[in-house]
């Protein structure tokens, strides 16, 4: 973002005043303009002579800023510190108030009562004029702002051949993705890229990175000098997007990859009764649940969603044990988790054995043949995560029906397909299966009963209902998340939180998601905690959801694309890099009668009497582990 400062003439007393395209004109008055302020005083007569005298040297000043779609923007009344107490101060956009209670997205917010305006995230329809008024006793205080959104960005890349670039290209937030950009190379006649849907296939070089997404970055594999150039992305309709200017630079002679100076076994932990340990992991997983949260509801923003943070985080921290170098920042960074944190294992474990009651965690490795794996990460894979290194086997049906029956085992035959084939170059797959089974603590009405659900669209659709007209649950109105939500009680330590938006409308449900930080998660479950239970008449879909996500993609969004170009994994296997050649997350969970049943598999590779919470429309769920302090399950459910 670039700021220019921008003065234009000022003329006083009746005469048209030109400030950011404004006219402000005063008679009787005077105007005096200091740092892109106008100061409008109430003068007696004699002292009229002395200011036109100053206002010959002054000028009134606009501030020009020229920002891009997708970014934040403060805008400061003051740029000076002073007390403004008692003062009032309003915001205009475009000539029109900006209301203090306005939180849609990307609308200006007037925060510190009127201090500052913010504006997150960017889009076309806030550009325009700004105005900031304070008023207090007999002295006016104006300050102009002009903002410029351009869509259009321009990129200069320098790489060395043989990398792999990254080329962005972003469609605006407010945009509905019905097609994905056009990629042009500009060299003297523009020739348009052939796009492959799957970046990780090696034979696909030029490829979409997230297809169907507002990223529409693309990478070029293996980038060779005939690669240097500009490119350009639009949108299908024309829109151009970016502009990338590409510079190869001619490769150093390449150093082989060395295992040298990086520790084989994992740095123990010094104070294994350290209570810090267990809150730290608690909120890194919390952070990291919501950041996958955000990312899935970006990718799929009307669909039912489902996935089970404690497997993705634990087949990630799983990984983390052999990973060194850059991987293991990389690892660190996408679990929420900081860098010097070396009971990390020791604390998942710890998390693991608390969880045995009512969650049952598994991993296992395979592995080539061909690999030496190293003893220590073998060892340490068996004391942290119960985990014994498996050889795959010799060919792909039977590794793929070795694979699929663990993880039928693993999760009650709730899950018993998770891999269609195992290529015969895979070198390593580490799978994490959850399973949990909690039984309501008040049992809902055994009869069928059936119900309309509202969907996105308004349709309603008939389906068999959980009801119960006197459930005792704790119940409230969040204003912080724009949702009400009702805890509900099930064995094993464990409950189920639901979040229920003001309508079945999208964009009330769009709302309580971007609230749903990781803090307003915890202040929730902590509020919901000491809320005493009442009488609710409660109806709930009975629902069953089986879903399977692009951890490739998710991976990908968390900051892990080395992976899948060559990880460094020398606490694993100090021979070579390590490439990841896939990643594999399903999920299923089911509400029934007698409870919430969940399982998921990670693999990288009428009359009311009493208050009512009818859960018929669009809601968020969070299954929550009350003993662990943790997500357990968090899911969407917007067609059931």
């Amino acid at each position: 973002m670039v700021a220019a400062l921008r003065s234009r003439p000022l003329v006083v007393d009746g005469v048209n005043s030109v400030g950011c395209g404004r006219n402000i004109a005063g008679k009787k008055q005077q105007l005096v303009t200091e740092f892109g302020y106008i100061w409008k005083f109430k003068m007696k007569l004699q002292a009229v002579l002395c200011l036109l005298l100053l206002l010959n040297y002054e000028l009134s000043s606009c501030i020009d800023l020229r920002v891009v779609p997708g970014s934040s923007l403060e805008l400061p009344c003051l740029s000076f510190e002073t007390d403004f107490t008692g003062a009032a101060i309003t915001w205009k956009f475009n000539g029109e108030d900006v209301h203090v209670s306005a939180q849609s997205p990307g609308s200006p917010r007037v925060k510190q009562d009127g201090l500052y305006l913010s504006i997150s995230p960017v889009t076309a329809a806030n550009e325009g004029e700004y105005l900031c008024l304070i008023k207090k006793n007999d002295m006016e205080m104006i300050r102009n702002y002009h903002v410029t959104v351009d869509a259009f960005v321009t990129y200069t890349i320098k790489v060395i051949e043989g990398f792999t670039p990254h080329l962005p290209c972003h469609f605006p937030p407010s945009n509905q993705i019905k097609a994905n950009a056009l990629w042009f190379k500009e060299t003297g006649k523009r020739t348009q890229l052939h796009l492959e849907d799957d970046p990780t296939a090696e034979h696909n070089r030029v490829a979409q990175l997230y297809p169907l997404d507002h990223d529409q970055t693309i990478i070029i594999r293996n980038i060779v000098m005939e690669d240097a150039g500009n490119y350009t992305c639009q949108s299908a309709e024309g829109e151009k997007l970016s502009s990338v200017h590409i510079i190869v630079e001619v490769a150093p002679s390449p150093v082989p990859p060395s295992c040298s100076g990086y520790p084989t076994a994992w740095e123990a932990c010094q104070d294994e009764n350290d209570r810090t340990g267990e809150p730290m992991l608690q909120e890194s997983i919390t952070e990291f649940s919501m950041k996958l949260y955000s990312y899935l509801r970006e990718s799929q923003p009307s669909s039912n969603l489902l996935f089970s943070p404690i497997s993705i985080s634990g087949v990630l921290s799983h990984l983390l044990l052999g990973a060194r170098g850059d991987s293991r920042k990389a690892i660190e960074r996408a679990v929420c988790v900081p860098h010097e944190f070396h009971c990390v294992h020791l604390q998942m474990k710890k998390l693991r054995e608390k969880l045995a009651g009512s969650l049952q965690i598994a991993s296992q490795i395979y592995y080539n043949p061909q690999m030496n794996l190293s003893e220590s990460f073998t060892n340490q894979s068996i004391q942290f995560y119960e985990a014994e290194p498996t050889r795959l086997l010799e060919t792909s049906e039977d590794n793929t029906q070795m694979i699929n029956s663990w993880v039928a085992n693993k999760t009650n035959n709730k899950i018993r397909h998770l891999v269609d084939s195992v290529p015969a170059s895979t070198q390593l797959m580490l799978l994490n299966a959850v399973t949990f089974s909690g039984q309501w603590k008040v049992k809902y009405d055994m009869k069928t009963k059936k119900g309309l659900f509202t969907k996105l669209d308004g349709d309603m659709e008939k389906v068999s209902v959980l009801y119960h007209q006197k459930y005792m649950a704790a119940m409230t109105y969040l204003v912080e998340l724009k949702a009400q939500v009702a805890r509900f009680a099930l064995t094993g330590d464990s409950s189920l939180y639901i979040l229920l938006p003001r309508s079945y409308k999208l964009t009330d449900l769009q709302e309580v998601e971007e609230r749903m930080t990781d803090t307003a998660v915890r202040q929730m479950i902590g509020q919901l905690k000491t809320t005493p239970p009442q009488p609710i008449e409660v109806t709930l879909p009975q629902i069953t959801l089986d879903i399977q996500p692009d951890m490739n993609i998710l991976m990908k969004k968390l900051g892990l694309s080395s992976l899948f170009e060559g990880a460094n994994m020398c606490g694993l296997f100090s021979e070579e890099r390590v490439i990841l050649d896939d990643a594999r997350h399903r999920a299923f969970l089911a509400l029934t009668e007698q409870g919430v049943e969940a399982g998921a598999v990670t693999a990288v590779s009428f009359s009311r009497s009493f208050p009512s919470f009818t859960a018929m429309r669009p809601f968020i769920m969070l299954l929550w582990s009350d003993g662990a302090n943790v997500p357990l399950f968090i899911g969407r459910v917007t067609d059931p």
